[in-house]
C-alpha cells in the first residue's frame, strides 16, 4: 500500500455507524474494490488515519472480520487479508435465507392482521423501481443483507431483478398463510443471491484462482 492519501474516504452512509463498524465496512471496501488483496497485511494506521479514528476500533473490526472469514491475524505479525472462499459465499445468503424463512413462519404465527397490508405497501413500490437507492430501503424494511459494501443493488448485476421475482413471490405464499412455502421462497431468494455475489466477486478477481467452487 502507498501513503496514507491512497486510500479511499468512507462514504458519507458511515457516520451513523459506531467507530468498529466504520472501520470495518471500511476495509469490506477496500477489499471490494481491490485495494486489498488476499495476502496483504491491513495497513490499521492509515485505516485509523483515513477515518479519523484511533487504532481501538480499527482492532475491533479485524475481530470482527477474522469471525466472517475477511481476514487472519497473526500474534505480533498484524492482520491479514484472507483468499474469500466462494462456498462460504453462498452458505453465507443461504443461511441469510433459512433465518428469513424462519422469521416468514414466526410472524404468520402470530397472526398479524396488518403485516401483508405492510407488505403489499412495500412490494407496490418495490417491483417498479429501477431506482437501486430505493431497492435498498425498501428491501432494508422486508430483509436485510450486509456482505456487500456499499449499496448492494448498485454493486451487484442482476441483484435487483431478484429482489423483484423473489419478494413477491415470499408475499404471495405469506398471503395464503402458508410459512412453509414463504420459508421455501426466502431461502431459494437468497441462494440466487449468493450466486450473484459470486459471479461479482469473481468478476472483480477476488477468489483464489484454485477456487473450484467459484
Amino acid at each position: 500500500m502507498g501513503p496514507m492519501a491512497t486510500i479511499p474516504p468512507p462514504g458519507a452512509a458511515m457516520i451513523r455507524q459506531s467507530s468498529g463498524e466504520q472501520a470495518a465496512v471500511h476495509i469490506r471496501r477496500l477489499i471490494f474494490d481491490g485495494e486489498l488483496r488476499p495476502g496483504d497485511r491491513v495497513p490499521q494506521d492509515e485505516i485509523a488515519h483515513t477515518l479519523g479514528i484511533s487504532r481501538i476500533p480499527v482492532r475491533e473490526a479485524l475481530i470482527a472480520l477474522e469471525r466472517e472469514g475477511w481476514v487472519t491475524i497473526e500474534m505480533h505479525r498484524g492482520a491479514f487479508i484472507s483468499a474469500i472462499d466462494a462456498q462460504a459465499v453462498r452458505d453465507h445468503y443461504e443461511l441469510y435465507g433459512l433465518v428469513y424463512g424462519f422469521a416468514a413462519r414466526r410472524a404468520l404465527a402470530r397472526d398479524d392482521p396488518e403485516l401483508i397490508e405492510r407488505l403489499n405497501a412495500i412490494e407496490q413500490r418495490l417491483v417498479p423501481t429501477d431506482d437501486p437507492e430505493e431497492m435498498g430501503r425498501l428491501s432494508v424494511e422486508f430483509l436485510a443483507a450486509a456482505l456487500v459494501p456499499g449499496n448492494f443493488f448498485s454493486e451487484v448485476p442482476g441483484a435487483m431483478d431478484v429482489q423483484r421475482r423473489g419478494l413477491p413471490a415470499v408475499l404471495r405464499a405469506m398471503r395464503r398463510g402458508d410459512g412453509d412455502r414463504a420459508a421455501a421462497e426466502y431461502l431459494r431468494l437468497m441462494r440466487r443471491m449468493g450466486d450473484k455475489v459470486v459471479q461479482r466477486f469473481k468478476e472483480r478477481g477476488l477468489f483464489d484462482p484454485s477456487d473450484a467452487a467459484a
